[in-house]
């Protein structure tokens, strides 16, 4: 495969098109000059802060700033969220919409999509004034040669979904777990890495925001797990 746009990222075949996983948390279909994000939990801190709790502040711009460095570092024309854009109702709030018109004013041009999570659902679909379309899941893209020759739905199908679910006929790109993997050193050090975890014809990404939990990954026989650092190592 040609090298990535990106250093550090590691390159796969997956529902017909070549996907490569960034060392941001992200994944990339250069094919479609497509940027695909999961797990975004725009206005999370301060959906916390209104029930008392004490946490940072700036999450919001943080995650907005490094989506922006890294469509502006790819060049890309397309973004996908792979579900939960809004944390909950409480982020449907002035300070965070406006945080979302001055990111989205610096990308006019750029397609923007929302596949639905559960947090969406709770949270309600972001201000129109976005212009981002909102679809539910799955949303199925068939791979470019089949669109080349003029054959919209030839499997296998790229599934772009929030929850990781098989589905017939594709392969599944989602989020929803926010998954992790611990690593273990000589001298009894235990690190905790965001990772990309595939398996059984769904891949999972890590979740993009700034301010989210993660969960360690359950792996089985034949999965493919890569840990996002300055770049994205497989692991054995």
């Amino acid at each position: 495969m040609a090298p990535s746009a990106i250093a550090g990222a590691a390159a796969l075949e997956w529902g017909g098109h070549r996907v490569e996983l960034l060392p941001q948390r992200a994944a990339w279909l250069p094919q479609r000059h497509c940027l695909l994000v999961a797990d975004l939990h725009l206005g999370k801190a301060l959906s916390f802060r209104r029930l008392g709790a004490p946490v940072p502040r700036g999450t919001t711009a943080d995650t907005l700033q490094r989506l922006s460095g890294l469509l502006q570092a790819l060049g890309a024309r397309e973004l996908v969220v792979l579900g939960d854009f809004l944390h909950a109702p409480e982020a449907q709030a002035p300070a965070v919409h406006e945080a979302l018109l001055r990111w989205r004013a610096a990308w006019p041009d750029l397609a923007l999509t929302l596949v639905r999570g559960n947090h969406d659902d709770r949270a309600g679909d972001p201000p129109a004034a976005l212009g981002l379309r909102v679809v539910d899941e799955p949303w199925c893209l068939a791979p470019p040669a089949a669109l080349a020759a003029g054959i919209p739905q030839a499997p296998p199908l790229l599934a772009l979904a929030h929850h990781p679910l098989r589905r017939d006929g594709a392969q599944v790109l989602a989020g929803h777990l926010h998954p992790c993997v611990h690593l273990s050193g000589r001298a009894r050090d235990r690190l905790r890495l965001p990772c990309f975890h595939f398996a059984q014809g769904v891949g999972v990404l890590p979740a993009f925001g700034a301010f989210t939990g993660m969960h360690p990954v359950r792996r089985t026989p034949g999965d493919q797990v890569w840990a996002a650092a300055d770049r994205v190592v497989a692991l054995r």
